[in-house]
């Protein structure tokens, strides 16, 4: 999927949404531009070029990646020094304002996604023709998947409903409750699971599954625990997803969109990009972000060594779990092993993400580290499965459950049932929380999981209670509010 040309008024950045032309790809589109926006949506093709722009916007969320993990107790800042990126260090320091230019990256572009999604929801009765359903339930996925991640990073966010946001509304629309917020993303989804399909018409397009996954997560996070269970049960039962024997194919590109996926950010290498326009790469940057700094030796590109992982997060993994390997490289003895040599940054502590590693081999156009194709497994089945353990067990419903689905992760990890868990009640719930961070360290989901489970301010270095568990709103959203929006509490 191309990028389109981006206009930024004051307050929310306000993203003119412009269309691409239909090749044989869902991921590769040329841009072709319409400046009539109120005479669009007269065909079924015009929908679905709008849904591949509301689509598009999936690719900038590589940042929330990052951050999710350099927030938490999983890795640091990295990078080449203490002013490499200095959004990102200031996070990992938990010493953040809302002057953070990569906070005000993740509000812009999740609001273009919103913003995208509703130009076609704002249309959706214009034009019919035959399976229109499908797309409107799509463009509701993608808004209830961008609200997610707005909520999630800066709580009270300003809804609009079917509508775009333009010039001003800033000024008089106000910035809607968390519950609000939350009760938008359910009715988006509900009507999503009832009108997509289980097998989605082309890669990388939502299916009922990752629907029914979104909006399990929507529901833990909220400790809507019955909810929970019972909409990731039923993706359970249904049997269209299964955990990968190998864990360590799931994150190689021949990996990608396998039986373990529920839902994957597409990335491609058909166009490059430049530090001025990071969310017009076509890659995964992430990616590039985390590589080893000045490596030369096999499997491994070099990269900006960000994102490093931290003693605490190798040392977390048990004797015998064959997931550490795969998740976290230890540079030290990767060197040693295979004669390779590499650079040290700063915060260096002998380990890189290698999840997300740049591989040798990836066909990359213009900048590598900027253009990787490697996909991100947004929500993985491993993800949930251990989802409904929780809300089983937090919700007080079937600890057997609970540890069903515990044990099924845990025995792909070690390779035999002999790492069973046998614990109930509060024991229970602790094997579980630490199992997410083994299983899906690398991924972007620490930070959130000790928010939503009131770990953060005993695990993360710095965390303030009742101000780190949100972000700031960018300063010139406030300021171009004229007073209409108040800044998250204690910023």
């Amino acid at each position: 999927m191309k990028k389109y040309i981006v206009k930024t008024s004051l307050g929310l950045l306000l993203f003119t949404t412009l269309f691409v032309a239909c090749t044989d790809s869902f991921v590769d589109r040329e841009p072709v531009y319409s400046i009539d926006s109120e005479n669009y949506f007269n065909s079924e093709d015009d929908y679905y070029k709008a849904l591949i722009a509301a689509y598009d916007m999936l690719q900038s969320s590589y940042v929330n990646v990052l951050l999710g993990e350099i927030a938490s107790d999983n890795t640091l800042s990295g990078g080449e020094s203490a002013n490499d990126v200095i959004g990102f260090q200031q996070i990992d320091d938990m010493t953040h304002t809302s002057v953070n230019s990569n906070l005000k990256d993740i509000w812009n572009w999740m609001f273009a996604g919103v913003n995208r999604a509703n130009y076609i929801l704002e249309f959706k009765d214009k034009t019919d023709f035959e399976g229109k359903e499908q797309i409107i339930a799509e463009a509701r996925f993608l808004r209830a998947y961008y609200h997610f991640e707005l909520v999630k990073w800066f709580g009270p966010i300003p809804m609009k409903g079917d509508a775009r946001f333009k010039l001003g509304d800033e000024k008089i629309i106000p910035r809607s409750s968390v519950e609000d917020v939350y009760a938008s993303i359910e009715a988006d989804l509900i009507y999503a699971i009832a009108n997509l399909n289980e097998v989605a018409p082309e890669t990388g397009r939502a299916t009922k599954g990752a629907a029914q996954a979104l909006l399990g997560k929507a529901y833990l996070y909220q400790d809507k625990f019955v909810d929970a269970s019972n909409v990731l049960e039923d993706l359970i039962t249904d049997a269209n997803y299964s955990l990968v024997t190998n864990y360590n194919s799931i994150f190689e590109n021949s990996g990608e969109n396998g039986s373990e996926s529920v839902f994957e950010v597409q990335y491609t290498d058909t166009e490059g990009a430049g530090f001025g326009c990071l969310q017009c790469s076509e890659g995964n940057v992430a990616v590039g972000f985390n590589g080893i700094r000045n490596y030369s030796g096999p499997l491994f590109d070099s990269g900006y060594s960000f994102n490093v992982p931290t003693q605490d997060a190798y040392d977390a993994f048990e004797v015998g779990d064959n997931r550490r390997d795969v998740a976290i490289l230890n540079i030290v003895t990767w060197a040693s092993s295979t004669g390779a040599s590499y650079g040290t940054g700063y915060k260096h502590t002998g380990f890189f993400n290698r999840k997300y590693l740049p591989r040798q081999g990836d066909a990359n156009i213009g900048d590598q580290n900027l253009t990787n194709p490697n996909n991100y497994r947004a929500i993985r089945y491993a993800d949930v499965l251990l989802m409904a353990a929780e809300a089983y067990n937090r919700g007080g419903i079937d600890d057997v459950k609970a540890r069903t689905y515990l044990n099924q992760v845990r025995r792909r990890a070690f390779g035999d049932t002999n790492h069973d868990i046998s614990a109930s009640g509060a024991a229970l719930t602790d094997f579980i929380l630490a199992e997410r961070r083994l299983e899906l360290v690398g991924e972007g989901h620490r930070f959130f999981d000790l928010v939503r489970t009131n770990r953060a301010a005993t695990t993360i270095t710095g965390f303030t209670p009742n101000k780190n568990e949100i972000f700031p709103i960018p300063i010139e959203e406030i300021q171009f509010s004229n007073g209409n929006w108040q800044q998250n509490p204690n910023y």
